[in-house]
């Protein structure tokens, strides 16, 4: 692990909340850039490399399992080293990564070794996502905790938008100067985001604070505490066995796993289908173009979707807006048809339907957010919280893994018609599930989207 620096204090006596607009902004910047780099740029990137739909939708995904099985190594994180310690290892290792891609690009086996290297990259981002969350909780009392989950939501979703939107269009460009050798122009992008990282590592290192608490559980327990009951094997069985001892547990993973299947075809499929030539029954943008209209233009509404569903959430609750929030998610989907068979060239008009079916999405997936933390609710929240991100990466996982044969077989227009087919399911787990009348809306304020 990267040695934790003596460091310099932060000038001056300073209250917690204040010394936390040091750290956190750039904290949760640095949780959310991997991520978007494994799962969104990536396909971008083996898309401009000649890549085929099949094998960029079917091993890309594969790239969200480190996120799927994360809960099975969180408790490692609590029980060797500091949060502080994993957190600062973690991102000096991410940034190692991103090197490491830059350079295996230029293997003529560059796709094997991509993968390879995007792998270890989410399997760092998944445990430094555990590690940053721990710490947070941990480096701030509760009440500055609470002030500042919108401050971490915010500064996540700039990471979206610098990853999918900055640094795509900074390929483009790149690729404009080399357009024989598309390659190079993502080696260098790929050096600037290690370089980024690196720099985020290093503040990292100097800033984050060292909470008292902020200790391995081992050094932490008392000798009275030390029983076999509560060994780390005996506690890490016991939060699977009380999570799925819930009432209706086939509902809970009906819905987790199936709410938002059509969204997991469609995204593998998105950015292929807006750079693909018109004569192959894509829209035909190129690099840049695609980092405006979706990394930017559609995570901005992603964005916005998402906060109007937290205010609205926390205002009526999650039960009186559920089915508000299962049309917004799935019937702009249709935008995707109309785009597929009309073909149209406006650039604005494009974007305009990316942001339209971008801002449902994050609206929607409000309910989904707030029914993980419903059902999450408990003496062990945070371990049944992971849980079910987990199988929210498995739900989006294995659907994605054959929508790129599916659409090679299919064509792009009538793919999309499938995608809207897939919407049914949604709204039959919806049905399923039973929800507190009075849940959400004390909640809500802190509900946001991630595509993904």
């Amino acid at each position: 692990m990267a040695p934790d620096s003596p460091g310099r204090p932060i000038p001056g006596a300073i209250s917690p909340a204040a010394r936390a607009w040091w750290w956190v902004p750039s904290l949760y910047f640095a949780q959310g850039l991997p991520y978007v780099v494994v799962m969104t740029v990536s396909v971008v990137m083996y898309k401009r490399l000649g890549i085929s739909n099949t094998d960029i939708a079917l091993y890309t995904s594969w790239l969200y399992l480190p996120w799927v099985i994360k809960p099975l190594w969180s408790p490692i994180v609590d029980l060797y080293g500091t949060k502080r310690r994993w957190t600062v290892w973690a991102q000096f290792a991410v940034s190692a990564a991103l090197a490491a891609l830059a350079l295996a690009l230029g293997s003529p086996s560059f796709f094997a070794l991509t993968l390879t290297v995007l792998w270890a990259m989410a399997l760092m981002s998944a445990t430094h996502d555990i590690a940053c969350d721990g710490f947070y909780l941990l480096a701030l009392p509760q009440r500055e905790a609470t002030a500042f989950v919108g401050v971490r939501s915010t500064f996540y979703r700039l990471a979206m938008i610098t990853g999918q939107g900055a640094f795509v269009v900074f390929a483009g460009q790149l690729e404009q100067l080399s357009p024989d050798e598309p390659r190079r122009a993502w080696v260098l992008t790929f050096a600037a985001i290690a370089a980024l990282f690196a720099a985020l590592a290093l503040w990292h290192r100097w800033v984050l604070p060292r909470p008292a608490h902020d200790v391995p559980v081992r050094a932490g327990l008392r000798a009275d505490e030390s029983t076999a009951s509560d060994t780390p094997a005996a506690s890490f069985v016991s939060v699977f066995v009380s999570f799925f001892q819930r009432p209706r547990m086939w509902a809970v993973l009906l819905f987790l796993m199936l709410y938002r299947f059509a969204e997991a075809q469609l995204v593998k499929l998105v950015t292929p289908f807006l750079l693909d030539a018109r004569a192959d029954g894509g829209l035909g943008l190129s690099t840049s173009q695609v980092g405006v209209a979706y990394g930017t233009a559609g995570a901005i509404a992603l964005t916005a979707g998402g906060l109007l569903g937290g205010v609205l959430a926390s205002r009526f609750g999650l039960k009186r807006m559920l089915w508000l929030f299962v049309v917004a998610i799935h019937l702009p989907d249709v935008a995707f048809v109309w785009l597929s068979y009309t073909q149209p060239e406006s650039f604005t008009v494009i974007t305009a339907a990316l942001a339209l079916e971008q801002f449902g999405y994050g609206f929607g997936f409000t309910a989904y957010i707030l029914y993980m933390m419903m059902i999450s609710q408990g003496r062990q929240q945070t371990a049944h919280y992971a849980i079910c991100t987990g199988f929210m990466a498995l739900g989006m996982m294995l659907p994605g893994m054959f929508a790129g044969a599916l659409q090679e077989r299919l064509g792009y227009p009538h793919f999309f018609v499938w995608v809207m087919i897939s919407t049914i399911p949604g709204f039959v787990v919806a049905a399923l599930v039973k929800i507190d009348p009075e849940y959400g809306k004390q909640t809500g304020n802190g509900a946001g989207a991630s595509r993904g």
